[in-house]
């Protein structure tokens, strides 16, 4: 997925997997990617009971750099994340939601970018059947029905943003979550073609710019060599007329 505004600026807490909603159980991977090349980038979080705790203090286990791993999750894990440095600096900051439910839906945990194509999907936590029919809803309003359990949005844009949750025929439903658009971005299939056309049209100027004068160069020694050579027949056209006419004489 391409990189936010959060993450572009300062800091950015990156979730692995890429979602918000998570059973019960399962790991969690929590990433500080730093832009500037600060140090000392903690995860940290702030749960419905209140205050604030960084990454193995109670929670969580410190991986190399600045990732932090939970595993084996429980609703109590339920919180807003973020990144803190050494001197007080924020990232974004994420809420994740660990369930009890036995239906999630999975969407991206970081704002999307306006243009980008978004794909949502609806998973059961136990796969007894896989004739079932899953429908998806936007702030409460049913807006797709299907059997493959996915739901794509092309060309993302503000008016997509919402709660968005799902349901699966005798399988229950999830909580909602929301599905946030940042129009700060152009649309994400544009840019390199923008940046591609640009690029072209520079290369194209420095070939330019170098090759003109050189061709220019080559032309006028190739004209100076012309003259040179008229110039050394001529003279040795004219020395053989002389000797002619010694012979003669």
């Amino acid at each position: 997925m391409q990189l936010t505004p959060f993450c572009l600026v300062l800091s950015c807490l990156q979730v692995s997997p890429d979602r918000s909603q998570f059973f019960r159980y399962e790991s969690i991977s929590l990433s500080c990617k730093d832009q500037m090349n600060s140090t000392g980038w903690k995860v940290k979080r702030k749960t419905s009971k209140g205050g604030v705790r960084p990454c193995s203090s109670g929670w969580g286990t410190a991986l190399s750099g600045s990732t932090c791993l939970i595993g084996n999750t429980y609703p109590s894990d339920s919180g807003v994340y973020w990144c803190e440095s050494l001197n007080g600096e924020r990232s974004n900051g994420v809420n994740i939601t660990i369930t009890d439910r036995t239906v999630v839906l999975e969407s991206p945990a970081l704002p999307v970018s306006e243009g980008a194509a978004v794909t949502l999907r609806c998973k059961a936590e136990k796969k007894n059947s896989t004739d079932h029919r899953f429908i998806f809803y936007k702030d409460d309003r049913s807006i797709s029905t299907n059997s493959t359990g996915e739901m794509t949005i092309h060309g993302a844009s503000k008016s997509d943003e919402g709660l968005y949750k799902c349901s699966i025929s005798g399988g229950g439903e999830s909580l909602f979550t929301w599905l946030a658009v940042d129009a700060s971005l152009p649309p994400s299939s544009s840019a390199p073609m923008a940046t591609s056309s640009s690029d072209s049209v520079f290369r194209l100027m420095c070939h330019l710019v170098v090759g003109i004068p050189y061709m220019l160069s080559t032309v006028l020694l190739g004209l100076i060599y012309r003259d040179r050579k008229r110039a050394q027949m001529v003279a040795e056209r004219r020395g053989s007329d002389d000797v002619i006419m010694e012979i003669v004489v």
